[in-house]
């Protein structure tokens, strides 16, 4: 298999993982009692949410290399549950089915605004980068895209945002019946890439492995790299989302989580040759089927892991909810707590993530 470069900005040494997973849960938690806070206690269950796509990495290596499990200890069982785009996450969310889980930032922006901040937090970010938009043969420019079918995971998911927001800007009017100049129709990735095979749909926005799997695996080629749309190319994919009253009973557990999760950043950039064969076997597991070589390679390439959520691109996040006509005009004051993730990043000497004003840091 050849060398990969797997792209992480976070500066968290093996042996600083080590001593954080070694002293436990001590610090955020003491922290919180020592302010006066309730009386907490680890969960005896945490219910994690992801998806099965390499924008999701860390949590495709947490579990399969055993770091999440190995942070929680025995105290804690750990269950997950996938899903195939932010909105059906958010829902699981919602009715107590999972307490934390992987998602886009803007199903985590819409729960935020439509609970008026009393649903859930990020306490991390997890990757940037990651989507772009795809077609067939015969559309090389924006002008090119009257009259056709475009697919996006989920109405409301985060590439599904950014598609009609983008349209928009291209003076295109869509609406989320999929009507409009430009047809968007809401679909499951995998049946956008045989749909697609099909000639039923003419593109999609979608994130890593889709978009590679569509050029690879079925002649599309890109006509919109999201990363060309933002500053320095820096845009949130994945954040780690956690229900706020399980955050607020359970800090050592959460704590716990951030644990593993810094530790499977921390895997990604120091086992980058392994990084491909891992996260394939969690694939395999969650679908039947993993990736190939040259899918997984050039889905990577187009990856960043981080632990940094990117606070300062959520207002413009907001607004392009906004314009997408996909979320309620509200406050995303508050949406981050990152007082935990900093705490153990402190512990490693390693730089503080941002909230960017939006919340506690």
């Amino acid at each position: 298999m050849n060398t990969r470069t797997i792209r992480t900005t976070l500066s968290i040494t093996a042996l600083g993982v080590t001593a954080m997973m070694l002293a436990g849960c001590a610090s955020a938690s003491g922290s919180a009692t020592e302010a006066g806070e309730a009386e907490t206690s680890a969960a005896t269950e945490l219910r994690l949410g992801y998806f099965a796509n390499v924008t999701h990495a860390p949590a495709l290596v947490g579990l399969e290399e055993g770091l999440f499990e190995d942070a929680l200890g025995d105290d804690t069982t750990l269950t997950t549950q996938v899903f195939n785009a932010g909105p059906a996450a958010i829902e699981a969310l919602t009715a107590g089915a999972i307490d934390a889980t992987f998602i886009g930032p803007n199903p985590s922006i819409n729960t935020f605004i439509q609970s008026a901040g009393a649903s859930a937090r990020i306490v991390a970010g997890a990757a940037t980068g990651g989507a772009a938009l795809v077609v067939r043969d015969g559309i090389d420019s924006p002008e090119d895209l009257a009259g056709t079918t475009l697919a996006t995971p989920q109405l409301g998911n985060t590439q599904d945002v950014a598609l009609r927001a983008w349209l928009a800007d291209e003076g295109y009017e869509t609406d989320t019946s999929g009507g409009g100049d430009v047809n968007i129709t809401p679909t499951e990735n995998a049946q956008t890439l045989t749909l697609f095979q099909q000639g039923g749909i003419d593109g999609a926005w979608l994130p890593e492995p889709w978009v590679s799997r569509l050029i690879v695996d079925a002649g599309a080629h890109v006509l919109v790299d999201e990363a060309d749309l933002w500053d320095d190319g820096n845009f949130p994919t994945t954040v780690l989302l956690v229900n706020a009253d399980f955050l607020a009973e359970h800090p050592q557990t959460v704590e716990a989580l951030l644990e593993g999760h810094v530790a499977s950043v921390a895997w990604l950039d120091e086992h980058a040759d392994e990084a491909a064969d891992v996260i394939n076997a969690k694939l395999t597991e969650d679908t039947g089927k993993g990736l190939d070589e040259a899918v997984i390679d050039r889905a990577l390439e187009h990856v960043t892991f981080s632990v940094d959520p990117h606070a300062e691109t959520f207002e413009t996040l907001v607004a392009n909810g906004l314009e997408a006509g996909t979320q309620k005009d509200g406050s995303i004051d508050g949406l981050f707590d990152l007082r935990l993730l900093n705490e153990l990043l402190a512990a490693d000497g390693a730089e503080p993530v941002s909230a960017g004003g939006l919340g506690e840091e």
